[in-house]
């Protein structure tokens, strides 16, 4: 017996994962995750603790230099996260 009104497994599960409100909270663990992948691995080495809070990426700045340059493309760096992630849950970058 065929079945004509099947889905795809992906669109079940993003389905799921909102129905549940998990969604949000695992594309946040995301944006985390992916952050020494956006940044790159130098400067990844020169960042400490990331953290997510109400749609702002928290990042520790291990050397005050660096914070200049990363404030002047976060921007950019925020429209990278979102395109890795594969959702626009990144609004801000803030550096401490």
């Amino acid at each position: 017996m065929r079945r004509t009104n099947s889905e795809h497994i992906g669109d079940l599960l993003r389905r799921f994962l909102r129905e549940q409100g998990i969604e949000t909270p695992l594309m946040e663990h995301r944006a985390v995750t992916m952050w020494p992948k956006v940044a790159g691995p130098a400067i990844a080495r020169l960042t400490g603790d990331v953290s997510f809070r109400n749609g702002t990426l928290y990042v520790k700045i291990l050397r005050p230099a660096l914070r200049q340059d990363l404030m002047m493309g976060r921007t950019e760096l925020c429209r990278k996260l979102n395109a890795a992630v594969g959702s626009n849950v990144v609004e801000q970058i803030l550096f401490y």
